[in-house]
């Protein structure tokens, strides 16, 4: 069992059952080490070490779902939440991904899917580098957008907190805000109240 615990610490932690498989390891080895503990299931076919910390700046549980999803991206509350704009706790990972894909049924992770077409999916996204691998998130503008065009389901108070403290943050970029928001189709939202948050 060790040399399966090595085995994964040599893969930064993630290994998938068909390389484990590839590499003589066997489904009993995985079974034993999910039962004490010393292993989880990402998803079924994905496992990882149970010791793993959260990589710097960032939840251990958002590399789980960039892992579990690779085509998705950390949106809405989550990333408001990991760029301190909001007091709001969200139980969940809130992620996007295309129209046209489809999500693994089964994530150890709770997660909230929202589908974004293609124009929405590619803007302000950002990767953040971990020792265990990337994390697709969007940026703090893109996500702030977002929020407004789904503030119904969200809530109004809830986006109008994150563009307050957006607007008094270090590096806030209103040009590139204001651009987004035009994409997102939200501009006629968010100008006017950028507007009263300015003076």
């Amino acid at each position: 069992m060790n040399d399966l615990i090595k085995y994964l610490k040599s893969k930064n932690g993630y290994v998938g059952l068909k390389e484990l498989k590839l590499d003589n390891f066997n489904t009993y080895q995985v079974r034993k080490l999910l039962t004490d503990g010393s292993i989880v299931k990402v998803k079924p076919g994905l496992y990882r070490l149970a010791e793993l910390a959260d990589p710097k700046n960032i939840s251990i549980s958002f590399v789980d779902v960039a892992k579990a999803v690779p085509d998705s991206v950390i949106c809405l509350l989550s990333a408001l939440s990991y760029y301190d704009l909001t007091t709001f706790n969200n139980p969940v990972i809130d992620i996007a991904v295309l129209r046209s894909k489809k999500v693994p049924v089964e994530i150890n992770q709770p997660v909230k899917v929202y589908y974004f077409t293609e124009k929405n999916f590619n803007l302000g996204v950002v990767t953040v580098q971990t020792k265990y691998g990337d994390v697709r998130i969007y940026d703090r503008e893109k996500t702030i957008c977002d929020i407004f065009r789904y503030r119904d389901k969200i809530g109004e108070d809830v986006a109008y907190e994150s563009l307050k403290n957006y607007v008094g943050s270090k590096n806030a970029d209103y040009f590139k805000l204001r651009n987004y928001a035009k994409i997102c189709r939200v501009s006629k939202i968010i100008d006017p109240s950028l507007k009263i948050l300015l003076g």
